[in-house]
């Protein structure tokens, strides 16, 4: 068969109860609006881990952090490990990236063949937790609240600049893609760090959100007392004491974020008409690594697995899946698998150590019944924490804390713990043992724990003398661009128009 092309958008921080069905009727996002109407749409999605590199390594692999081994945002992306992008790449594919994907490491590709923007983040171990100083804030790099009590308006800002670019590399790249030049299918993935904090916005986008209804969350902030334990060593590793948060640093906090939305439609829609003008068809993914509790009880940003920070829009057009909505738990580790089958490319050699199960099927009418898994083993954890989505139930489990049990039905913003309810104790053991049947918490804190040291020492040592950085570096052949003397310029001029002859 034609093996079809494929684009996929990547978003950063995207709270995935904002989009039901698509995004909310108040998002104003026409294009992610008109997206959603042709996709099929995944209610309840879940990242593999709520943050940025640990999430984006599972969501490229198909495989949980745990074998990964990409902890956090300072774990090695092993270059052995085959992601879509190889996958894709071995069975003819060329395979691009524009944007973040949050790599670590000497391998800054890991399948794709041409990489257009640097990434917004470091790729060295310099953001490594350290699990034998439990309660240690690193200033420099931890998130503190001051996101939110500087959220506002701006016209530029760091992670504009960086969306900017990669809207327009990406947009470029559809355009030269369609001069067939190659006639291999494609696969570009375009990856944003928006709507991420710090909560700063475009007056264009800000103003869209003067009237909102949406502006407070739910769940109003608790005192520290009420937290559960892993909530607590959020709220210390992001410094809240430092820090007077009042009712107006939340609404121009949600303000922006939700503004940031109405950016990123806009440049997703940019890189959309480049497709459509260019009457180029590709099957069209979705999706973000993590959400944001966007200060429900209080809690900002990720490290959770509340449903605010781990869940995340999920939308897939393709012409093997119908348009609608689909509420059985899935989660980004299906992603890999998904593409492949529907790019007809088997990844047989790994199915073995690969996690994630295609979706293709729930979007022909299928159910899904096996349980989604999550883990978290970073900043603001002292020991590996694990979750479970199975059916209506959400399933906790760290070695520190109390196990949690929630019933997502009846107790969508997770306000009351049933591990304690006798009514519930069935559930509980059950949920118990399909968790300590995947997961052996002493052996994964010793692999954790292992990890870091090892990486503090590297770390440590590649910073004394003369210093190399991993960090990407994006090539450009200026002599391959535009007219050189090595060209004739009627091929130029020619090969350069698409369409041709209208």
């Amino acid at each position: 068969m034609n093996k079809p092309n494929i684009l996929i958008f990547m978003v950063d921080q995207l709270n995935g109860t904002l989009f039901p069905d698509g995004p909310a009727d108040w998002l104003h996002a026409p294009n992610l609006k008109k997206l959603a109407a042709r996709s099929t749409r995944f209610k309840n999605a879940y990242t593999a881990s709520p943050l940025c590199a640990p999430g984006r390594a599972s969501f490229m692999s198909g495989q949980l952090p745990s074998r990964t081994r990409v902890y956090d945002n300072a774990a090695e992306f092993a270059s052995d490990i085959p992601t879509y992008a190889h996958h894709l790449r071995r069975a003819g594919y060329q395979t691009c990236l524009s944007g973040k994907m949050h790599f670590v490491g000497p391998d800054q590709m890991h399948g794709f063949e041409e990489r257009l923007t640097t990434d917004i983040y470091p790729a060295d171990f310099g953001w490594t937790p350290d699990y034998r100083k439990p309660g240690e804030r690193i200033d420099w790099w931890y998130h503190n609240m001051g996101s939110v009590t500087g959220a506002g308006v701006a016209e530029i800002s760091n992670q504009m600049e960086y969306d900017d670019e990669v809207a327009y590399n990406a947009t470029r790249k559809v355009y030269d893609l369609a001069r067939g030049k190659d006639e291999r299918p494609w696969c570009l993935t375009v990856s944003f760090t928006h709507p991420h904090d710090p909560y700063v916005a475009r007056k264009k986008y800000w103003d869209l959100y003067e009237d909102c209804d949406h502006l407070l969350p739910t769940v109003p902030a608790m005192d520290y007392a009420e937290h559960d334990n892993h909530s607590k060593r959020i709220f210390d590793a992001n410094d809240w004491r430092s820090f007077d948060i009042q009712e107006e640093d939340i609404k121009r906090s949600r303000r922006a974020y939700f503004a940031n939305i109405s950016y990123l439609d806009d440049k997703i829609g940019e890189v959309m008409e480049a497709l459509e003008s260019t009457r180029q068809d590709a099957i069209i993914l979705f999706v973000s690594d993590h959400g944001d509790m966007l200060g429900e009880r209080g809690l900002w940003f990720k490290m959770s697995f509340f449903e605010g920070a781990s869940r995340v829009p999920l939308m897939i057009s393709a012409p093997q899946m119908e348009p609608g909505l689909v509420s059985d738990p899935v989660s980004n580790i299906d992603v890999a698998p998904t593409l492949a089958e529907l790019a007809g490319v088997s990844m047989e050699e790994v199915a073995p150590w690969t996690e994630g199960e295609s979706l293709v099927y729930l979007g022909q009418g299928g159910e899904r019944t096996a349980p989604v898994a999550m883990e978290y083993a970073a900043e603001a954890s002292y020991a590996p924490l694990v979750s479970l989505r199975y059916g209506k139930w959400k399933y906790n489990r760290c070695a520190l804390d109390p196990e949690q049990l929630f019933d997502l039905e009846n107790d969508p913003h997770e306000l009351t713990n049933l591990a304690g309810d006798a009514a519930h104790q069935g559930t509980l053991n059950s949920l118990r043992a399909k968790s300590e049947a995947r997961w052996d918490l002493a052996a994964f804190d010793a692999q954790i724990r292992e990890s870091q040291a090892r990486r503090w020492v590297v770390y440590e040592a590649l910073r004394n003398g003369d210093y190399y950085p991993w960090d990407y570096q994006p090539l450009q052949k200026a002599s391959e661009r535009y007219m050189r003397n090595h060209m004739d310029l009627n091929t130029v001029e020619d090969i350069a128009r698409y369409p041709r002859g209208e």
